[in-house]
C-alpha cells in the first residue's frame, strides 16, 4: 500500500525574515584591559567587535573591514586617537565615532570633535552610557 505525501502549500509555510547582522564596532586603545573590557560589554550587549592597539592598526583594520561604529582612545603609540579620528574622516564621513579617554580637559574634547569625533567620553565610563552612546549613534 502506497503512502500519499501531502505537501504543504507555500502560502501556509512562515515567511523567513532576513537575519539582521549584528552592528559591527572597532575598539582602538593601547591598553588591552581596556580593549577587552569594552569587548565584552559591547559582545554581550549584541555588537560584533574587533580591536586594536592603536591608531595605525585601527586604520590597518579599519581599511579591511566595514565598521558601524568607532571607539578610539586619544593617547596611544605610533598613532594617536586624533590623527587616527582625522584618517578614518577622509575616508568615511559618516561612520560614528566615540572617543573615550582619561584626558578631560576642554580643549582635549574641542579637538576631539574638531578631528571628528561625534561622542566624547572621560574615562571611567559607566558601560551602560557607553552602551546607550553607541544604541543612539548607530540607529
Amino acid at each position: 500500500m502506497k503512502k500519499k505525501l501531502l505537501r504543504k502549500s507555500r502560502a501556509s509555510e512562515p515567511t523567513k525574515q532576513p537575519v539582521k547582522e549584528a552592528p559591527r564596532v572597532l575598539i582602538v586603545d593601547d591598553s588591552e584591559m581596556v580593549r577587552n573590557f569594552h569587548s565584552y560589554l559591547l559582545k554581550e550587549a549584541g555588537f560584533e567587535v574587533r580591536t586594536a592597539a592603536d591608531g595605525a592598526e585601527g586604520l590597518e583594520v579599519f581599511l579591511r573591514e566595514p565598521f558601524d561604529l568607532v571607539i578610539t582612545d586619544i593617547n596611544m603609540p605610533r598613532m594617536d586617537g586624533f590623527t587616527f579620528i582625522k584618517r578614518v574622516r577622509e575616508l568615511d564621513k559618516t561612520v560614528p565615532i566615540i572617543i573615550i579617554s582619561t584626558q578631560d580637559e576642554a580643549q582635549d574634547k574641542q579637538k576631539g570633535f574638531d578631528a571628528g569625533a561625534n561622542v566624547y567620553l572621560v574615562k571611567p565610563t559607566k558601560p551602560s552610557v557607553l552602551v546607550e552612546n553607541i544604541k543612539f549613534l548607530i540607529r
